[in-house]
């Protein structure tokens, strides 16, 4: 694992729970696994995937009824991160606020690492 012994990877704003618990109860999943792959204009993408059965690699952080499992490669990417779920009048959805994060393209889906965190998976 990555990270600092004690202290979770990724913390979970009250509406992102909601909205996360919301979506287990409906498709009967343990939750939403979270990692990074290569793809999108600044070289990373987020993903966000269903889960019917938690890897034991996993980071798992639980809150107020949601579970989000982290993937092994991206937990050192997403060290920091906040996860929150915002709505506007034109869209609604998962947003994450990364402190690795160097670059972002102007869709807000793609993302660039530093090189060093990149160099260390």
């Amino acid at each position: 694992m990555f990270g600092i012994p004690g202290k979770q990877a990724v913390t979970i704003t009250d509406r992102a729970a909601s909205q996360i618990a919301k979506l287990m109860a409906k498709d009967n999943t343990q939750g939403l696994r979270i990692g990074v792959k290569k793809g999108g204009c600044a070289g990373m993408e987020y993903t966000m995937d269903y889960v019917s059965e938690v890897d034991p690699l996993d980071e798992v952080v639980e809150q107020n009824g949601a579970r989000v499992m982290i993937a092994p490669m991206a937990q050192m990417f997403l060290f920091g991160t906040e996860i929150d779920y915002e709505v506007s009048l034109l869209e609604s959805g998962f947003k994450f606020r990364n402190p690795n994060v160097t670059e972002a393209c102007g869709c807000g889906e793609s993302i660039k690492f530093d090189e060093s965190l990149a160099s260390k998976g």
